[in-house]
């Protein structure tokens, strides 16, 4: 990788540090919580329930009120608008619980005091009267208790899968849980909400969806959205846990703050968050395929049984998306795959960095794992008999053509540039030759859509000032959580000018200057809003370079847009000075981009269309040991090579594949999240939840761009997403780990490891391995 270049003089594809990387590093970034509070400013704190499911029979809330510093208390009683925070249509999911409550941890007040010690304290006051209901915790639960829906499922088909089945001359039948997963973002859950003149209210808030919680808020108040103005400058992570989860924060901040017309700010400790709010979706996947004696795949049959928690939140599209990634990288001659979004009482689960496609890809790994081992083969050899074709086989489950796919040539480089052949042989005699430790070694591909599955949201808006001396102001409707949207906007429109990055002013994103944004999600980011960018910069482009043609007496085909300014026929003019001349002339230099993603389609009601705009690819390899008496394991090396088509920003995005692939292998390795029978979370802090550690990083980590690879679709740069794909890579870890287990059974039997493959489920496996094996 070639060194970064200096922030003032990076343009498009240049490896350019990210704008705020700097100030993270010395603490000078500004976050919600570090903002200066106006004199009066209210705290917040929400009273949570404990009990998993049940009627609500009494709530005293006299001793809240009465302790020191206590404002006041809001409840359901007190919400002039709508008591829903949902994002779907279903209304589903109050603010404050109203008669029962459905999860452990679900907010039923929130308390208003003068300091945030105060309102926390006053919260545990409370003396709450329950009749207790029959709790469901789990998918297995859900379906023991009739199966009870939170939203619609989906079935997708293709072929005639009974058909295939009955015809296959060789079966695989069984079933994976897939554990959840906790954002875990540094920056919690925060909102902070200053009162304004009228019905105005301005909300800071770290979220991914500036819009949706405009919209809530005016919900909950009351008002119309052109009140309510939402403002992010930067969030300290996201991952999907601030596309929705913001939105209850930003309301009780809000509705105190218009009660009592003084500023409020809300701030839940990292338990109360972990419990309140969604994570990862787990799955149990019930599956029956068919395959040949080759290990070629002939019909899957597939049931995506799924926690969705109390209410529908985004399970529904979590669920379709699971769906889409089916197939991974492979054609299925037949294909049928249903979901089946249970009600839990738990708190909903929500959108998380993937979406639903790990749950769909780690599954179908799964049984490319067990028709390897019933062979005798190396799995590798079986995703390579599956993979899509380029001319042929080409077809999804939800029948759209797969047009652009590179993932043979993707694997068969990291094969060769990580030798993976010769170290699977030296995987095989170091285990022949130790009986305590077993090695393991796997290569995995990834197939990932990039679109948002909603149509409507592949939108995006951008505003561009010129100043009179040259310098640019740039709003859109994309979020920062530390993934180098902002940077990378900002090179293209440099690019586009021909100016220098410092001529840039990178705006916070506020619904007050672009309306309607969708949310920063979906890997659309750069895609989305880059190209709303550009297209406001060519607007402003069109106009100077008709004022360069009438200014210096030349035809507007001669004039050329160059580093630093333009060339009218013989003479170069600053950006600067054309600025300031188009200023005295009277042209616009401000502009409104708008794009949306072309060809995209979808009907779910049939189960078909064309929903992605283009698929990015990737593959690595990883290779682990394992120790046989303990379960312990340690991740020795991985390679990887990444599709993020034409690069805008390398550095970025070798940063994004590197985070991606360590919280991917987080979560199917340490990140487990354990109710008790009462209901509640246990897994709620740092403490008892276990996120990968920087001594967890593989020792030998090796990432690499596909610089060969461009975008055939017009993308911003050519480029393709990266901030989602590169999460999945880590199924290879899990493969890896699978054959050092299947090891101690001399590979006779498929290990069919449930995640997180914690030490404790490796060390069942290897005793599964040992019982099988007679010893």
């Amino acid at each position: 990788m070639n060194k970064q270049t200096d922030i003032s003089l990076a343009t498009l594809h240049a490896p350019t540090r990210h704008d705020s990387g700097p100030k993270h590093v010395t603490g000078t970034a500004e976050y919600i919580d570090d903002m200066v509070e106006p004199v009066g400013t209210m705290h917040a704190y929400l009273g949570l329930s404990t009990k998993p499911h049940a009627e609500i029979i009494s709530i005293d809330l006299d001793a809240v009120r009465a302790a020191p510093g206590v404002i006041g208390v809001l409840t359901a009683e007190d919400i002039p608008g709508e008591n829903d925070v949902s994002p779907s249509h279903k209304h589903d999911e109050p603010i404050f619980a109203e008669g029962r409550v459905q999860f452990w941890g679900q907010p039923m007040f929130a308390v208003i005091a003068e300091t945030r010690d105060a309102a926390r304290r006053a919260a545990h006051l409370v003396k709450v009267e329950y009749h207790d209901l029959p709790h469901i915790p789990d998918v297995r639960a859900a379906q023991a208790a009739g199966g009870k829906l939170v939203t619609e499922p989906l079935k997708l088909e293709r072929g005639d899968v009974e058909t295939g089945l009955a015809a296959a001359p060789r079966r695989a039948k069984g079933a994976i849980t897939i554990g959840g997963q906790d954002h875990f973002y540094l920056e919690g859950q925060i909102a902070f909400a200053v009162p304004g003149e009228d019905e105005d209210v301005t909300v800071y808030s770290s979220t991914q969806h500036p819009s949706e919680v405009q919209l809530m808020v005016a919900q909950v108040l009351a008002i119309r959205h052109n009140a309510v103005t939402v403002t992010v400058r930067r969030m300290g992570g996201g991952f999907g846990g601030k596309e929705t989860q913001g939105n209850l924060f930003a309301a009780v901040a809000a509705l105190a703050a218009k009660k009592w017309n003084r500023a409020c700010k809300i701030r839940p400790d990292r338990d109360d968050d972990m419990s309140a709010t969604g994570k990862r979706h787990d799955f149990v996947v019930d599956y029956d395929v068919g395959y040949d004696d080759t290990g070629k795949i002939l019909a899957v049959d597939a049931v995506y049984g799924t926690r969705g928690g109390f209410s529908s939140d985004l399970t529904g599209p979590v669920s379709d998306r699971a769906l889409f990634h089916c197939d991974n990288a492979y054609w299925y001659p037949a294909v049928r795959a249903r979901s089946e979004p249970l009600y839990t009482n738990t708190v909903s689960n929500t959108a998380f960095r993937g979406f639903g496609g790990p749950q769909g890809m780690i599954a179908a790994e799964r049984w490319v794992e067990d028709i390897a081992y019933a062979l005798g083969k190396d799995p590798l050899d079986i995703r390579k008999a599956n993979f899509y074709g380029t001319d042929t086989d080409n077809v999804t489950p939800y029948h759209q053509t797969v047009e652009d796919n590179i993932v043979h040539r993707v694997v068969e480089e990291l094969e060769a540039s990580s030798d993976y052949q010769a170290r699977r042989q030296a995987v095989l005699d170091f285990n022949r030759s130790n009986n305590v430790l077993k090695k393991g070694i796997a290569l995995t591909p990834v197939k990932f859509g990039i679109s948002f599955t909603a149509t409507w949201y592949n939108q995006a808006g951008a505003l561009v000032h010129v100043y009179k001396d040259g310098s640019i102001h740039l709003s859109h409707g994309g979020t920062e959580m530390g993934q180098g949207l902002y940077i990378k906007v900002a090179q293209v429109v440099a690019d586009a000018f021909g100016v220098n990055l410092d001529s840039i002013k990178i705006m916070a994103t506020s619904t007050g200057k672009v309306p309607n944004t969708s949310a920063t999600a979906a890997s659309s980011g750069s895609d989305l809003n880059g190209m709303a960018a550009y297209n406001a910069c060519a607007q402003i482009k069109a106009r100077l370079t008709v004022h360069a043609a009438q200014l210096y007496q030349c035809d507007e085909a001669a004039v050329e847009w160059v580093e630093g300014g333009i060339k009218a026929g013989d003479t170069f003019v600053t950006f600067a000075e054309l600025a300031a001349s188009a200023y005295l002339n009277r042209v616009q230099l401000s502009a409104a981009g708008f794009y949306k993603t072309p060809k995209i389609h979808w009907d779910r009601a049939t189960g078909r269309g064309h929903p992605f705009y283009y698929f990015a690819y990737g593959a690595s390899v990883s290779e682990v040991t394992v120790d046989t008496l303990t379960g312990e394991y340690v991740v020795d090396r991985v390679d990887i090579l990444h599709d993020v088509g034409k690069s805008l920003n390398p550095a970025v995005d070798i940063g994004q594949i590197e985070g991606g692939f360590i919280q991917g292998m987080g979560w199917l390795t340490t990140e487990e999240l354990v109710w008790d029978d009462k209901g509640q979370l246990r897994t709620h802090a740092p403490s008892t939840y276990k996120i990968p550690l920087a001594s967890d990083v593989p020792p030998i980590f090796n990432v690499q761009l596909a610089e060969w690879s461009e975008n055939r679709e017009p993308t911003i740069g050519r480029s393709k997403a990266v901030g989602e794909p590169p999460f999945m890579l880590a199924m290879s870890v899990v493969e890896a780990l699978g054959m050092a287990v299947a090891s101690v059974g001399d590979y006779k039997l498929a290990p069919q490891l449930d995640t997180p493959v914690t030490p404790e489920r490796v060390l069942m496996g290897v005793e599964r391995m040992k019982r099988a094996r007679g010893s």
